[in-house]
């Protein structure tokens, strides 16, 4: 297994037969590096309603027959645009053939792009060839990060450290601690100017925690 990452929020997990897309925020993304006809797609997870999360999760699902797996109210937002979609909420686990996903909170706010109410944002815990990834959507610290760490133990976590929108890097800092993660991806940083960040200084702060920070750029890629 292999996590591409793709800009902003934006990552492509792939297994042997399987292509899982997540926050799918790249036509519109200024960072974004990822070529949809060189990749297998088959599912779709989406953190909530906002534009650079969503993206472009309708369109690749309709071209890829990918199904799209979000909060029920975002659900139904997408399939009632076409896609296929299957609604979730707060707690629920879908198990997939190639693993697992259990939708967790997060502490931020969803709308689609329209406007419309998408239901509450989460962040998602997958289970893959026995690995952990969690990937905290847009949110602020929060205890409930305290949990994630003692029920799962990610192996990897996708953490925002940008401001303004999302944590900074002292409390995206924080949660990797609780989160007893082994390995850290930021992410949500850099794409506009709102959301600078320095990523040396969260790489330093979480090493002296003996914490493995990787600093990917938009289309590479580590093995899991």
């Amino acid at each position: 297994m292999f996590i591409k990452y793709i800009g902003h929020s934006a990552f492509y997990i792939k297994t042997d037969k399987y292509g899982i897309l997540i926050d799918p925020f790249i036509t519109q993304n200024p960072v974004a590096n990822f070529n949809e006809n060189e990749n297998t797609i088959t599912d779709i997870l989406v953190t909530h309603g906002h534009a650079d999360h969503l993206g472009d999760a309708i369109p690749i699902s309709k071209r890829n027959n990918a199904q799209i797996t979000a909060v029920f109210e975002l659900a139904n937002y997408c399939a009632e645009r076409g896609a296929q979609a299957n609604g979730i909420n707060m707690g629920g686990k879908i198990q997939f053939p190639w693993g697992t996903a259990r939708f967790l909170p997060a502490f931020h706010s969803s709308t689609t792009p329209n406007g419309t109410y998408a239901g509450m944002p989460t962040s998602i815990i997958l289970e893959i060839e026995g690995k952990k990834i969690y990937h905290a959507g847009d949110t602020c610290l929060n205890q409930e990060m305290k949990t994630v760490g003692e029920l799962y133990t990610p192996d990897l976590a996708l953490l925002p450290i940008g401001s303004k929108f999302t944590m900074d890097i002292e409390e995206a800092s924080i949660s990797a601690q609780w989160l007893k993660a082994k390995k850290v991806i930021p992410m949500h940083y850099n794409t506009f100017e709102p959301i600078k960040a320095d990523t040396q200084d969260f790489k330093t702060k979480l090493e002296k925690q003996n914490i493995e920070v990787i600093i990917l750029k938009p289309s590479e890629s580590i093995e899991l």
